[in-house]
């Protein structure tokens, strides 16, 4: 009679112990097809269906692995190269908003900046706002040449997303598998759908005051109902840009995951972190820096820089929280805990020999 093969146990460091000790059985996936990369189908069956049905140890081991691949992944070197596409990218994104916004007329975009000096610090908005000023002072959008310069401020702008795949692919610890011809389509699909939401985030902040009350007016609403919009639209607002991260960390990586959620625990942390860091920041900036006295002329640029640079730390830091979800969750399905990927990807076809045996 043959003899049955034991369980295959998970890999484990030198010495014996797990290093990721977060499955109390320690038992990995069952046997399956070879070709097959990232967990197999018994994993689905036995994983938890929503985050909330992972055990208290469960979340201790995702915020220790995040804070952990935080450093692993050099998330600090990649915050600082998405804020250089950012900064490549920045002007391009807002001349295409700017000509949108046009659509509203001049007041909305103006309405725009009014709030935005609100919530930016200090030399952030001087040099949005000036940039902004220059690009309506340019004129119109009817013209030929101006369509074209649309465009092509739309491909620089979409440098910034170009980029993010690459880091979410690096958060997730998988290569990229899709072909140009996949990736080009979704860069610019993804930058056109971002920018979109970020005009309709920027009509729901200009939808106040008079504007507000000729739009009631004419539909018949009384003042209760535009107090009550008053109020709720900064929460759809929070909303609305928790939607564009997850969004974001949706389509970026090339992981399969379990289809777009409209807001994910990574999103909403990370809109949370970028919140906090930046009014913290703004109140450092303004009564405890000494930015003017050591970069003279160029503190406002400074300032801008390290504002961009939090703001993608934030991002990424809550893409990694996501990710650390998502293996967690394959762990509790049985999957090995030291096995990569622990997501499926959503494409193959471009990985080499070198990347599948790293995989291996």
């Amino acid at each position: 009679m043959a003899r049955t093969p034991e369980p295959q146990q998970p890999p484990t460091a030198p010495g014996g112990h797990d290093p990721y000790p977060e499955r109390a059985d320690g038992v990995g996936g069952t046997a399956r097809d070879p070709d097959h990369v990232g967990p197999g189908p018994e994993v689905e069956r036995e994983a938890p269906d929503e985050p909330t049905a992972m055990p208290k140890r469960s979340w201790w081991a995702v915020l220790r692995r995040t804070v952990r691949e935080f450093a692993d992944d050099e998330l600090a070197d990649r915050a600082a190269a998405l804020t250089y596409y950012g900064v490549l990218s920045l002007f391009p994104a807002l001349l295409v908003l700017v000509s949108l916004l046009g659509i509203a007329g001049e007041s909305a975009t103006q309405q725009v900046m009014d709030n935005l000096r609100k919530l930016a610090p200090g030399p952030v908005r001087d040099i949005l706002s000036d940039a902004v000023e220059q690009l309506q002072g340019n004129g119109g959008t009817g013209s030929l040449m101006a369509v074209l310069g649309l465009v092509l401020a739309l491909w620089s702008a979409s440098g910034y997303i170009a980029a993010f795949i690459r880091s979410s692919n690096a958060v997730y610890d998988i290569p990229e598998g899709r072909p140009v011809w996949k990736v080009l389509p979704l860069r610019l699909a993804l930058t056109v759908t971002l920018m979109v939401l970020a005009v309709v985030s920027a009509l729901i902040v200009v939808f106040t005051g008079p504007l507000a009350q000729r739009a009631g007016s004419a539909l018949g609403v009384g003042d209760t109902a535009l107090t009550a919009w008053s109020i709720a639209k900064w929460p759809v607002l929070v909303l609305l840009v928790t939607v564009m991260i997850a969004l974001l960390y949706w389509a970026a990586p090339n992981a399969r995951g379990r289809g777009f959620k409209w807001v994910t625990p990574g999103s909403f942390l990370a809109l949370l972190l970028w919140m906090i860091a930046s009014a913290g920041f703004a109140l450092y900036v303004a009564y405890f820096s000494s930015y003017n006295k050591t970069y003279g002329a160029l503190a406002g640029v400074i300032v801008f820089l390290v504002w961009l640079w939090i703001t993608n730390l934030a991002i990424l830091l809550g893409l990694e929280f996501d990710a650390e979800m998502a293996r967690q969750r394959a762990i509790e399905g049985g999957h090995p805990a030291t096995e990569e990927p622990y997501v499926e990807p959503r494409d193959t076809a471009k990985w080499s020999e070198e990347d599948r045996r790293h995989l291996d």
